[in-house]
């Protein structure tokens, strides 16, 4: 909007509006490619640090045989120790994930950005209450004498053997949360132009393959173990390719900044103020 020529002597806004990017630059001090990457890396650590976190103690799991589980998880201590660190990390890593997604995001749409965040931390907080069922095992097994005194050994093996059966339905509920966030992010990456529809597309694929397995876990266990090995590539890939893209591209910088003009002037626009250009 072009200011009168009488009008140019009269002071301006001390703090002129450019945009998202310009606030964005000033409270973070990075780019949103920069803030793309580091919510890359974070990803990519809560893939790895996850596969390990669920995948090892697992793995000591005999079905049907609460003494050899224990054996197991005493015989390996150290690295049972050691998924519970990694599974905190991951922890960890979600909560400033959340709040870059939100702020690369709400330039598309704030309230989805801030619905999607919403949805990751109370996943968070879930997986919080699983790493505290994790656990579990370990008080049991090494709870010294008083426990001895008052449980044969049998009994105390069998209560450090459940746990395992009570987080993997907490694992479903998790999943279902994040899953519905994920069908979030992929409408927002899909209505974004900074990063590829096809990216957007995959995460809603992963998110349903994880909304099926997970509901089907909790009404038909039976039939949710014939699924997995054919949700878990298509839904993995789609996190995969979040992660790498994010981590290796970032996003479209000059996209992202035209995106967060419009959403800038919108915002004026509702409010009843006048962009500055």
């Amino acid at each position: 909007m072009n200011a009168q020529p009488g009008a140019r002597s009269e002071p301006r806004d001390p703090e002129p509006r450019t945009g998202e990017a310009h606030v964005m630059n000033q409270m973070a001090g990075v780019s949103p490619r920069q803030l793309a990457r580091i919510a890359g890396g974070l990803y990519l650590i809560n893939i790895v640090g996850g596969s390990f976190a669920f995948g090892y103690p697992d793995a000591l799991v005999v079905p049907g045989d609460a003494a050899a589980t224990a054996r197991n998880i005493l015989a390996h201590e150290l690295l049972y120790r050691l998924s519970l660190v990694a599974h905190l990390i991951v922890v960890l890593t979600n909560i400033p994930m959340a709040v870059i997604f939100y702020d690369l995001f709400k330039v598309v749409n704030r309230r989805l950005a801030l619905l999607s965040m919403l949805f990751t931390l109370m996943a968070t907080a879930v997986e919080g209450a699983n790493l505290l069922t994790q656990c579990t095992p370990l008080l049991l097994l090494e709870g010294g004498h008083s426990l001895h005194a008052s449980f044969t050994p049998e009994q105390i093996q069998a209560l450090a053997s459940l746990p395992f059966g009570s987080q993997a339905i907490v694992y479903d509920l998790q999943q279902v949360i994040y899953a519905s966030g994920f069908l979030v992010d992929g409408y927002l990456i899909v209505k974004s132009t900074f990063i590829p529809r096809t990216v957007g597309v995959g995460l809603w694929i992963g998110a349903l393959c994880y909304l099926t397995y997970s509901f089907a876990d909790l009404l038909a266990p039976g039939f949710a173990a014939y699924l997995f090995p054919y949700i878990q590539v298509p839904s993995g890939l789609a996190e995969l390719s979040l992660c790498l893209w994010l981590l290796v591209m970032g996003v479209n910088v000059s996209r992202w900044e035209a995106q967060a003009s419009i959403a800038s002037e919108l915002d004026s626009l509702v409010s009843g103020r006048v962009p500055v250009h």
